[in-house]
């Protein structure tokens, strides 16, 4: 790899990587990235609410490269990739699955659903998108996912349950969503896992995104990247969380202009990668 030591970029997929929002893709940021995924020592990971369904449809409908690993459902799989766009391979992580168990007690997703079914703004989303560790509602962007989560959280406390609430927004669709993990099952206790597992220091590891619930990666002290089309509002809390856990300088504000991009998607990624390990731009051009 030129001498460049080992990176590991970590990645949402949804209007992160994928150009699914209202804002412009700059043509050239996904080639880049097949090609940056090419190089020696290069190891990359989607981080996704999707499952594993969808992550292979958004692979082979943007022209994605092939993962080495896949964290998807908001945290609560973990899949290693293998094979062609063609005919990918996921074989997943039963060891992930047997950790986060804990955090709930042997208990699954009915269990926990029935604690709620009187809180009337909570919609259940699709069947495709629950798992054993994983419920999912809709609700209204008009609802305070504030104090609706800390109303679910106390209930779920009482119980000795350990879990993570993450409230986000679509907004493409215009609707609020609730998700209710185990503790140790978010985003960024997955990516802790496999960089462990990796024996990468942290110093060579980046994650991007744009999202609420990508907000305790983006505000974790891990090197992290917010892609210039990510909402104001998700700005305003990151900015904000990174300053009140003291972290402020790992958290990059994608704003266009590298390589003369926009900043937006995967153009984004790109250029927060270069701002955390600037050698990286080398393997761009090569």
């Amino acid at each position: 790899m030129n001498d460049i030591p080992e990176i590991l970029l970590c990645s949402d997929l949804d209007r992160t990587l994928i150009p699914n929002g209202r804002e412009e893709e700059s043509a050239e940021a996904r080639p880049l990235l097949r090609h940056l995924a090419r190089q020696p020592g290069f190891r990359l990971i989607y981080v996704t609410g999707r499952d594993e369904k969808l992550i292979a449809e958004a692979i082979a409908d943007y022209d994605l490269p092939i993962p080495d690993y896949a964290i998807g459902d908001v945290g609560t799989s973990i899949y290693k990739l293998s094979g062609t766009p063609a005919h990918m391979e996921f074989s997943p992580r039963h060891d992930w699955q047997d950790r986060i168990s804990r955090d709930w007690q042997g208990l699954r997703h009915d269990d926990l659903a029935t604690m709620f079914t009187d809180l009337e703004q909570l919609r259940p989303q699709e069947p495709d998108k629950q798992n054993a560790y994983k419920i999912s509602y809709y609700v209204d962007v008009s609802v305070d996912q504030k104090t609706l989560a800390e109303t679910m959280q106390k209930r779920l406390t009482e119980k000795g349950i350990r879990a993570s609430i993450i409230t986000s927004v679509d907004e493409q669709e215009g609707v609020g969503l609730v998700d209710i993990l185990p503790e140790r099952a978010t985003k960024v206790h997955a990516i802790r896992f496999l960089i462990e597992e990796f024996g990468i220091p942290e110093s060579r590891v980046v994650f991007s995104g744009d999202s609420g619930n990508d907000l305790p990666a983006l505000t974790s002290g891990l090197q992290a990247v917010l892609v210039r089309n990510a909402a104001e509002d998700v700005r305003r809390e990151a900015r904000a969380a990174t300053i009140k856990n003291g972290v402020e300088s790992k958290l990059y504000l994608a704003r266009g202009g590298f390589l003369g991009m926009n900043g937006n998607y995967a153009a984004g990624v790109l250029e927060g990668l270069v701002h955390f390990l600037p050698e990286s731009e080398a393997l761009l051009h090569t």
